[in-house]
């Protein structure tokens, strides 16, 4: 399944706009400092009255119109249709000008080349070769990823998973390459390790339906695992799972 279909799929099942809603409760602790924070704060940096900004896997467009007011405009780009279907419904009611919603494949965009001062990355797609062409020069590429030790005990007692058995190729160093290989430079780079504390096994389970890391994970035919995970993992605070993110900023040159 790929991951349009993915959350099509979620979407439908948590009925639209609801989706964003229907996140499971948690706690989360990051020694070095909150990934997603960092992401935001290292791409406001870079945002302006006169910066075109690209939203690579935009989903239903929330990050977006958190930030539009800090850009010229923002173009979200997302496979998903009923996700982007719920993002045009959102603008319309939000009064939203400076946005607008594309479906399309990341890694073959309709875009022109040199089209954006800044393109942001939550999780998405890593097309470097493509975002380098529709980036003019000087403009940044601001990303935040899932890295390589993400959720990996949860895989290993599940014996599958996203990106199983990967765990000991460095993400980080790898998209760097990447990066360099096709003209970007980085101006910062950093691994983040946090622990996210799940209230309840009813809570886990909310999690894990809205999530790739199983697509194809089933509350009934994955019991016998989700009894194991809880029986190693359930503390005091909570069930764990240890998530990974790295996060990027690079100049294209």
């Amino acid at each position: 399944m790929g991951m349009g279909n993915f959350y099509d799929k979620m979407a439908k099942k948590f009925g639209g706009y609801a989706f964003s809603n229907s996140k499971s409760k948690y706690t989360s602790e990051c020694p070095n400092g909150d990934p997603e924070q960092v992401f935001k704060e290292k791409l406001l940096e870079l945002a302006g009255s006169e910066c075109a900004a690209l939203d690579i896997g935009c989903g239903d467009g929330k990050f977006a119109f958190e930030i539009a007011n800090r850009f010229s405009e923002i173009t979200g780009l997302d496979s998903s249709k009923e996700l982007l279907a719920i993002a045009v419904a959102k603008m319309k009611e939000f009064h939203i000008e400076n946005t607008s919603f594309v479906f399309g494949d990341a890694k073959n965009t309709p875009f022109k080349d040199a089209s954006f001062n800044i393109i942001f990355n939550r999780r998405g797609p890593s097309f470097y070769a493509e975002y380098a062409r529709l980036l003019k020069k000087g403009g940044y590429y601001v990303e935040i990823g899932i890295g390589e030790k993400d959720a990996m005990a949860l895989k290993k007692v599940f014996g599958r998973g996203q990106n199983y058995g990967s765990w000991n190729e460095s993400r980080l160093e790898s998209d760097k390459k990447e990066l360099e290989k096709v003209g970007f430079k980085f101006i910062f780079a950093k691994d983040y390790y946090c622990s996210e504390y799940y209230l309840s096994p009813a809570e886990f389970k909310i999690f894990l339906q809205g999530v790739p890391i199983f697509e194809d994970f089933d509350t009934n035919k994955d019991k016998k695992y989700l009894e194991s995970y809880y029986k190693e993992y359930q503390k005091p605070k909570g069930i764990v799972l240890a998530r990974h993110r790295v996060v990027y900023v690079a100049r294209k040159i």
